[in-house]
């Protein structure tokens, strides 16, 4: 019986190349969708790209990333001798006189790692950049298909490892944004404006990072009874309802994270005065 998908003399054949081969629904279409469909990969690429830019930008400047009390997230903790002195802040000179560029390169490698591997992530610049689907029902235009099985995106595996490096690395960030409710001559107990950047930032962070899949398996994996285990099973529950909202705690994280850095370098720079609320 016919299917209306088998080759034929008069049916044209879909182009080669991934899905479209001679194995596959004889569909000359190369999709059937009709809404503007490009237009979430195109906006994904350009956030990311804009994000890339500026991150990368500021992170080899080595400049206007502390203002007291507040210290850029792209450089803490500051680990090399260069780092300029932050008085109680995250200082540790584990990295001698022989590093001469930007300490943020240090430091980044962690919360970098930790979003590159992610499993959002993954997606969004696979769709974005690589157009592996470019889209749902959009049939990718590579001529075959590996997944993450070969080198380097099977190294996408270390994600749990990157995530086991950004709690630190999120607790530290914690600690400056305690440092934060003190004013410029280090005195305890006031508020800025950028007291507010740092708190929306830090809040961001830790949502983001506890709902990370990695961390849902952590608290509930392997548990073969949740009945037995009710306090494991109330913190999955609490981090499965965080995780059903990543993308949007990935892409608010993001912003989040780069505004705070904008606003150290605008007050480091001397282009805006941080505001004090008490």
């Amino acid at each position: 019986m016919a299917t209306g998908t088998e080759p034929s003399a008069t049916r044209p054949r879909p182009r080669s190349g991934g899905v479209r081969t001679g194995t596959r629904a004889a569909i000359a279409a190369p999709h059937l969708r009709t809404d503007r469909w490009w237009l979430a990969p195109a906006a994904t690429a350009a956030g990311l790209l804009a994000f890339v830019v500026y991150s990368t930008w500021r992170a080899f400047a080595n400049a206007d990333y502390y203002a007291a009390p507040y210290v850029s997230p792209f450089y803490s903790p500051c680990l090399a001798e260069n780092c300029a002195p932050m008085r109680a802040g995250p200082n540790w000179e584990l990295f001698g006189s022989w590093w001469g560029i930007s300490p943020a390169i240090i430091i980044l490698i962690f919360p970098l790692g930790f979003r590159l591997t992610c499993y959002y992530y993954r997606k969004a610049y696979y769709r974005g950049f690589w157009a592996a689907p470019p889209a749902c029902a959009v049939a990718e235009p590579h001529g075959k298909y590996t997944g993450e099985t070969r080198f380097p995106l099977i190294l996408q595996n270390v994600h749990r490892y990157f995530f086991y490096a950004a709690v630190p690395v999120a607790g530290i960030l914690t600690y400056d944004t305690v440092l934060a409710f003190r004013d410029e001559h280090y005195a305890w107990g006031h508020m800025g404006l950028g007291t507010l950047v740092f708190l929306v930032n830090i809040a961001l962070i830790w949502a983001y990072t506890i709902s990370c899949h990695s961390c849902r398996h952590i608290v509930g994996g392997k548990l073969k009874h949740f009945s037995k285990h009710p306090v494991r099973y109330r913190m999955w529950r609490a981090v499965g309802r965080l995780n059903a909202r990543h993308m949007q705690l990935a892409w608010a994280s993001l912003l989040s994270v780069a505004l705070a850095d904008l606003y150290v370098y605008l007050v480091a720079s001397g282009v805006l005065d941080d505001p004090r609320f008490f």
